[in-house]
């Protein structure tokens, strides 16, 4: 039953309710093919998407609140869009470096667990601090804004 509403005959139901003709008239598109796509999007749009992508690549430093290494998302989105966009490459640069500096925060506040139990401390605050430097450095890149963090040690330029 549902091969036959779904084949040949659908297709010719389709017909009926829509002539291709007119279809094609009112779309303002050939009738032979899909509507082509323009070649290039607006420039409104290719801003957007780069804000959008600036976006992600700072907020993918959050990806270690679900076990992953914080690092590897921005890495990722930085390898993926650098070529693309001009801020996503920058972003990707800033975000990689904090999200490493935060990594050697933490591996060092390691030792420090077991003396003093001062290392409780300092994880404890770099986890905070990373998480809103990320925040903040997200909703700058959605304006539009290159954010720079505080904190962060430049390894890649």
């Amino acid at each position: 039953m549902l091969n036959g509403f779904f084949g040949s005959s659908f297709q010719n139901r389709l017909k009926v309710i829509v002539p291709r003709r007119a279809l094609s008239r009112n779309l303002n598109i050939m009738s032979d093919g899909p509507p082509s796509l323009p070649a290039r999007l607006p420039e409104a749009e290719l801003a957007k998407r780069e804000n959008d992508w600036a976006m992600v690549t700072h907020l993918s430093g959050l990806c270690g609140c679900v076990g992953i290494p914080s690092f590897v998302g921005p890495l990722v989105c930085w390898l993926v869009k650098k070529d693309e966009f001009p801020r996503v490459d920058f972003a990707g640069k800033e975000a990689l470096n904090f999200q490493l500096t935060m990594l050697i925060l933490q591996l060092l506040s390691l030792p420090l667990i077991f003396v003093v139990g001062l290392g409780f401390v300092t994880s404890v605050a770099v986890t905070i601090l990373s998480l809103v430097f990320t925040i903040v450095a997200t909703v700058a890149a959605n304006k539009g804004e290159n954010y720079v963090y505080p904190l962060s040690f430049r390894m890649i330029k």
